[in-house]
């Protein structure tokens, strides 16, 4: 169970970053260009979304289940510890909160330039901390 978990949460990590590149991509061309902001932009928010809840989901339940999570006196000491029980999850849960957010705000707004401009901001910010993060782990970006 642990092993299918693991490859299916690695699998995800490239729908979210390619996801992420499309709706900041397309979030700042709609931006610069001034462009309203269409039912491509709602869906593509959606399915990133989508894709990062499942992300998080699967995620949580490694949490629970890794041998490299480790709670007790040494956990702090020891960077790869460190890392995969308590910097991982944040920075993690800071990037679906921030995922979260730019969707269900930018819903509510009314002007498409702010709902561009939310998008562009929050989901770039949110795919600097995912990138910070799987750098800090020692692990290639891609691959």
């Amino acid at each position: 169970m642990y092993t299918g978990l693991l490859h299916t949460h690695s699998l995800l990590r490239y729908f979210i970053l390619i996801g992420l590149l499309i709706v900041i991509i397309k979030s700042l061309i709609g931006l610069i260009n001034k462009q309203p902001y269409g039912k491509w932009d709602n869906k593509l928010g959606l399915y990133l979304f989508i894709f990062t809840h499942m992300q998080l989901l699967v995620g949580l339940i490694l949490y629970f289940v890794s041998p490299f999570v480790k709670f007790g006196p040494d956990t702090m000491g020891d960077k790869a510890t460190r890392y995969w029980t308590v910097e991982h999850i944040f920075a993690m849960l800071v990037a679906v909160v921030l995922i979260t957010l730019a969707r269900t705000t930018s819903k509510r707004m009314t002007s498409d330039e702010a709902k561009h401009k939310r998008m562009a901001i929050f989901n770039f910010v949110a795919f600097v901390v995912i990138i910070a993060m799987i750098w800090l782990s020692g692990r290639p970006i891609l691959g």
